[in-house]
Order: structure tokens, then sequence, then C-alpha cells
């Protein structure tokens, strides 16, 4: 069995006194008490002026706490942004009425021109267009049949299928 602890000048240690179950009960009433005042006052946050003020003087400039951050909020989100088309302005339009391309350049322009291609790839596969995708492709189109008539090219159709005739021909061996 073990000794008890001895204090440092040498003298046995004091039992500690157990508590009665009246004196726990009190302790537990008192700790509760003091729980139930922690936090806000009641309607606070409605009127924070009230609960703020020194001996009922209010300032004239109180910031309200239900007033949030005054960051501007984007309201489309990154990366899906709509594309902005720029302003044409007077100046930049008159330079290019002075600039005027020869029709083989404006026939080579439009031959390489990317929405065009994407557009007749698109008929071809037998999709219907917008009624401004259409009237741009019929336009398109127009100035090109316009230019090579001025250039005098000429694309005759029906030399081609006669030519595809005498392949299926040759190769059918008839």
């Amino acid at each position: 069995m073990k000794q008890p602890a001895r204090a440092a000048n040498g003298k046995p240690a004091a039992k500690a006194k157990r508590k009665s179950r009246d004196d726990i009960n009190h302790e537990s009433r008192d700790r509760k008490r003091d729980k139930k005042h922690r936090g806000h006052a009641s309607g606070s946050r409605a009127n924070p002026a009230a609960s703020e003020s020194n001996g009922g003087r209010q300032e004239s400039n109180v910031k309200d706490p239900r007033i949030g951050s005054k960051k501007p909020v984007a309201l489309i989100a990154e990366g899906k942004t709509a594309a902005v088309k720029p302003k044409k302005s007077v100046a930049k339009s008159a330079a290019e009425k002075k600039v005027r391309l020869t029709p083989e350049e404006e026939l080579a322009k439009l031959e390489n021109d990317e929405r065009l291609d994407a557009l007749l790839d698109r008929l071809e596969n037998g999709e219907t267009l917008s009624a401004e995708d259409q009237g741009w492709l019929d336009a398109s189109l127009d100035r090109i049949d316009e230019l090579m008539e001025q250039l005098g090219i000429v694309m005759d159709d029906a030399d081609d299928e006669q030519a595809e005739e005498d392949m299926y021909r040759l190769l059918k061996g008839n």
C-alpha cells in the first residue's frame, strides 16, 4: 500500500473535502445562470445604435451592420463572357472605303473566308441556317459570281458532269 504524499515541510497533506450534493447542485445552477446571460441583448441586430449608445447618447454617423460589402460583383461568369462588338468609328470606316481591292484580291479574300466555308459546310450537312446567315451567304456567293464574270472565269457544270460520267464508264468497263 502506498503512503500519502507529504508536503514540502514534512507534514502530511490535508485531505480533500468532499462536496455534498447540495453544493454541487448550487454550483451547476450558478453556471447555468451565467450561461443564459451570454451573447447580445435581444433586438440588438434591429436596433444597433441603442445597444452601443453610451448613456442614451447617439452618434450621427453610426454604421448599419446590415449593409454588406461595397465591392462590385460580376454578373456574368468568367470565361463565358459575351463577345462585345466594338463600335466602328467614322474615321475608320472612311479609311476602309478609300482602300479599294482589285477584283482578284477581293475574289481571293472571299474564297478564303472562314465564315463562308463554315456556312457552306453546314449547308452540305443538311442544317438550316438563320435568316441573317442565309442572307450573308447569298450576298457573298453573288459577289463571287460577279467577280468571276469580271475576270472572265467561267465554270461550266455541264462539262464537269460529262467528265464524271466518262470516268464512271471507264471504271465500270462499259
